[in-house]
């Protein structure tokens, strides 16, 4: 977070680094970005600087740099992704007999590897490929980058809570916070900004090209992506600002959403920038959880084949009546001794091949995608807001675009129609009850809470495997219902409990204290720990 953080680690490496694949032109980058003007950056370099923006928040390159991790971000994929939302959202449960984070203990060293990457790799590009624009007369693709600040940054502020944002990169020795509310207005300020500036310049293509890895520069794609962006934002204030909630939630819609899988937004996979699932899945320390099985099987979900592999060890005692099952989950929060006496990667099912096969770029990672818009769409309906349908309409929707985004043609496992089911979660086996009670088919009679569990149920496996998603609308809406944990080994997060938050880290502690002091006395709402909630989780 200090000056040098900005100039020497990333400008001075990583811009070189990563960039250096694409051309031959770039020397010397490691002065005061202050001086990235006209002057040291042409238009036809610039694109580069969009690319390298784009990649670096889902911690890309892989392998770029033999031990230098500015250049690999497969560990901080793993401590920043793998073992924190991946395990709080249930869908998967860790086999490493040593790894804590699935009985809730925070590890500072894992966070603190996950937090540097986003500050010394993904806000920087971000930053200069915003300010760069502007600098440069570049009005559209500063709209563009503004939006993809307001992602990436969402992302982390859904973490922590206050985090630097509007101070990044005030080269000074002192960063300081800003509150989760402060940030969520500029958020919704900004993108006010951007898609005026998209729509003004509709039906366009920026001069970015292939550069902008995500939709090629087509302008419209961006402005569709921008404001499903803000309808999800606005659906996570719903219980801390309900009116902005709905005026955001309802202007999104109004301004054109995605409304097909041809709108999705993707980050696209090759050898130097892979899918670092296709890495870490050959390390054995995780499998299927029993809340995905638990819905998974009983609602015969086929997508269940794309997200898993049939576990070694199938147990067909619990399979559905005429339906071979061979996914097995694992329940979350296994002690130690369990996890070294207990054969978890065999009986439980580990990703599908298209994530486990080693040295491959691996599947295109997503960003935002329609199964989630009609979704959101679908909860803003239940409220009574203008969302352009009716909840089960959109609901179902919803559920149709994933499972057209995945190949499958909207039938179950037995080929019933999927989104009519009446399939309620099955028991996971002879002992454990189902996770819940909630059928596929929406139940236009129930209550709001239940109309709630079935959307947010279905959003849960829609977006598989994007676990930060999932997992901060686990904490926001109490849903979908998943099993408690076995083992709670945080003092202050008990088994039927999940944390709300990830504590600072030690390096903010270190070289930016007496920001994050402030954050924590000023701007937090409660101690520097896993229980504090987030402004948005008011519910």
């Amino acid at each position: 977070m200090m000056k040098s953080l900005l100039t020497r680690l990333v400008l001075g490496a990583f811009f070189l680094a990563a960039l250096s694949t694409c051309t031959d032109d770039f020397t010397e980058i490691n002065t005061d970005p202050k001086n990235f003007t006209e002057a040291a950056v042409t238009a036809a370099e610039y694109p580069l600087f969009v690319r390298s923006a784009l990649y670096t928040p889902h911690y890309m390159p892989w392998n770029q740099g033999a031990g230098d991790s500015r250049r690999d971000g497969r560990g901080a994929f793993q401590l920043g992704h793998s073992l924190f939302p991946d395990i709080y959202a249930n869908y998967f449960a860790t086999t490493a007999a040593f790894f804590g984070s699935d009985q809730f203990e925070l590890v500072g060293r894992w966070l603190n590897g996950a937090y540097l990457w986003f500050y010394g790799q993904a806000a920087p590009n971000i930053k200069f490929a915003e300010d760069g624009a502007a600098d440069l007369g570049f009005e559209l693709e500063n709209a563009m980058m503004k939006v993809w600040r307001v992602y990436a940054y969402h992302r982390m502020t859904d973490l922590w809570g206050p985090i630097p944002y509007s101070n990044f990169g005030n080269l000074e020795s002192v960063v300081p916070y800003d509150s989760q509310e402060a940030i969520y207005a500029d958020f919704f300020t900004t993108l006010d900004e951007a898609v005026a500036v998209l729509k003004a310049n509709a039906g366009g293509t920026s001069f970015l090209g292939s550069n902008d890895i995500i939709y090629g520069g087509d302008v419209d794609s961006w402005q569709r992506f921008a404001s499903s962006l803000r309808l999800r934002l606005a659906l996570r204030v719903k219980y801390a600002d309900p009116s902005r909630s709905q005026t955001e939630a309802e202007k999104a819609v109004a301004d054109g959403v995605m409304l097909a899988n041809s709108d999705n937004a993707f980050i696209p996979t090759n050898n130097e920038f892979r899918n670092h699932y296709n890495t870490i899945t050959q390390w054995g320390e995780f499998r299927m959880s029993a809340d995905m099985e638990s819905v998974l099987k009983g609602y015969q979900d086929p997508r269940v084949a794309s997200f898993f592999a049939e576990a070694a060890e199938p147990d067909a005692t619990d399979d559905p009546a005429g339906v071979t099952f061979n996914f097995e989950g694992m329940r979350n929060g296994q002690t130690t001794a369990d996890k070294q006496g207990t054969p978890f990667n065999n009986i439980a099912s580990n990703m599908a091949a298209t994530y486990t096969t080693a040295d491959v770029p691996g599947l295109n990672w997503p960003v935002l995608r329609a199964s989630e818009v009609f979704l959101l769409r679908a909860e803003g309906a239940i409220e009574g807001w203008a969302m352009g349908g009716s909840a089960q309409e959109l609901y179902e929707q919803g559920i149709a675009a994933s499972h057209e985004e995945l190949g499958y043609p909207g039938t179950d496992l037995s080929g019933n129609d999927y989104v009519t089911s009446p399939n309620v979660p099955a028991a996971l086996d002879g002992t454990t009850a189902a996770v819940s009670t909630v059928p596929v088919a929406f139940d236009a009679g129930g209550t709001l809470e239940r109309q709630l569990e079935q959307i947010i149920t279905q959003k849960w496996i829609a977006l598989y495997p994007d676990s930060e998603e999932a997992y901060a609308e686990r904490r926001r809406t109490g849903y979908p219902v998943l099993y408690d944990r076995l083992n709670t080994i945080n003092p202050n997060i008990a088994v039927d409990e999940i944390p709300r938050r990830m504590p600072y880290v030690s390096s903010e502690y270190s070289t930016n204290g007496s920001a994050v002091e402030d954050a924590v006395s000023n701007l937090l709402g409660g101690p520097d720990n896993g229980t504090t909630r987030l402004w948005w989780d008011k519910k």
